[in-house]
């Protein structure tokens, strides 16, 4: 990155968020911090879950301490929607992250830095996305692998995934939780509609479900949809702002859940293969390979 982006507004340290010196040392000076360092797939957490909470847990602590040690304005943190019923270690891991956040934002001091989260799902070509190696296997003429065909996931272009990070800095409150709506799809019709970008022959074989995964993902539980905010392209889900005095709550409930249902990638607006193959073809990557005929 340092020799690509070149750039003498950018400067590049070496260091580990679990060391919290480190840490120090690239916080001086710092208006805005934009935490996205996490261990983030799925099976390698579930075989090192140590080393999960080591980055996950304890590092993110690191950056929040220090953020607030050196006075630092605003702290987006990166969460996912694997941190909503977390059956994983890195939803487990993800989501005491997020507790971490909203803990300390209980008992900061106004005027203090201030602390937010977005959560989302699959962010498209990033690090872990199945796209990439579809589009490897399409290359090499080898079958698309895939795990469990009807799997839904939310998908989201990097694009907006940027902007909802910037949304979060401009508009976050103390603790806030931002989501960008999205739609979602099967991860069999994610192969079908590349297969048909790219003219592809090659088969789709389905190998079974990984360590850790879920059928489906929920952005947002329907317990945290009380509490949240439309803003249109965005919900802001307002941190739970009651302390440990349990006892003025036991004569009136606090929430009301009604009909209210979880938004999860099942529920929510489903793309057909038509619709990705639209959504993919806007995608620099994808238009790439096409112009250069490497697929």
């Amino acid at each position: 990155m340092r020799q690509r982006l070149n750039h003498s507004k950018i400067k590049f340290h070496i260091g580990d968020i679990r060391d919290r010196g480190s840490v120090d040392d690239a916080m001086t000076g710092v208006d805005y911090v934009f935490h996205a360092a996490a261990l983030k797939q799925v099976p390698s957490c579930e075989f090192f879950p140590m080393q999960a909470t080591l980055t996950n847990v304890i590092g993110s602590q690191n950056v929040i301490n220090s953020a607030i040690s050196h006075r630092v304005s605003k702290v987006v943190s990166l969460s996912t929607d694997k941190a909503v019923y977390p059956v994983n270690a890195l939803g487990i891991t993800k989501a005491l992250m997020e507790k971490i956040v909203q803990s300390v934002s209980r008992r900061i001091s106004d005027g203090q830095t201030l602390l937010t989260l977005v959560r989302y799902g699959n962010v498209l070509f990033s690090r872990g996305s199945v796209i990439p190696l579809f589009m490897k296997q399409i290359r090499e003429k080898k079958p698309l692998t895939v795990t469990e065909p009807t799997m839904t996931r939310f998908l989201l272009p990097l694009p907006k995934a940027i902007q909802l990070v910037g949304f979060a800095l401009e508009q976050g409150q103390q603790g806030d939780i931002f989501v960008r709506k999205a739609s979602s799809c099967m991860v069999g019709d994610i192969a079908k509609a590349l297969k048909n970008i790219f003219h592809s022959k090659s088969e789709i074989k389905i190998i079974g479900m990984r360590h850790g995964e879920k059928m489906h993902e929920t952005l947002v539980s329907k317990d945290e949809l009380v509490r949240s905010e439309d803003m249109g392209d965005y919900l802001r889900v307002k941190m739970d702002g009651r302390d440990l005095n349990y006892e003025k709550y036991l004569s009136e409930g606090e929430q009301k859940l009604g009909q209210l249902q979880d938004y999860n990638s099942q529920n929510a607006t489903r793309l057909t293969i038509e619709e990705i193959e639209e959504l993919l073809t806007t995608q620099s990557e994808i238009i790439s390979a096409l112009n250069s005929k490497e697929l």
